[in-house]
């Protein structure tokens, strides 16, 4: 009986490493993927800063993270704002009507780089988005984004509004080529 489990120990030993020695295929792949031009950007919530004095303008800040990848080569890329709704169609501020009231919203920018800041004091637009900042071929920005950007709104307080709380929406776009 010890003989019989020996053999068969033995013979089941053997079996297994006949099998291990055969020819072994290992299949592979190739992983391949298109890196392309991307961007996203993603605003913070705006904070206001009363003038000091009677009738001193506002100063409104706004805080913002960029993401993005432009073309090695000819590769461009912009950040833009359009006022999509107006502080006021009545007796407040309007962003649409400032040509003929004087009462501007402007804006400068602060921006990191690689991007370009816009350039001087902006007006805003109900009609037109206006440059924030613009980037060239190449650009690449932080895998976390790019954090220390701000746009610094200035609105005119013209004793002419009506007391009342009045809220404007600026859009932001960022596109990447």
């Amino acid at each position: 009986m010890k003989k019989t489990l020996m053999v068969a120990s033995l013979m089941l030993l053997a079996a297994s490493m006949s099998y291990a020695q055969g020819v072994v295929s290992v299949p592979t792949t190739t992983l391949t993927v298109s890196v392309g031009a991307e961007a996203a950007i993603v605003v913070g919530n705006t904070t206001v800063t009363p003038g000091t004095g009677s009738f001193a303008n506002w100063a409104l800040s706004t805080p913002f993270t960029y993401y993005i990848r432009t073309s090695a080569s000819g590769g461009t890329g912009t950040i833009a704002v359009q006022i999509t709704h107006d502080f006021s169609t009545g007796a407040g501020p309007s962003v649409a009507n400032s040509a003929s009231t004087g009462d501007y919203l402007t804006y400068t920018c602060s921006i990191e780089t690689p991007a370009t800041s816009c350039t001087g004091s902006q007006t805003a637009s109900t009609t037109t988005a206006t440059p924030v900042a613009s980037f060239g071929a190449g650009a690449l920005s932080a895998k976390t984004g790019n954090a220390a950007n701000t746009v610094a709104w200035t609105l005119i307080n013209d004793p002419a509004y009506a007391q009342g709380s009045y809220a404007a929406t600026a859009t932001f776009t960022i596109t990447a080529l």
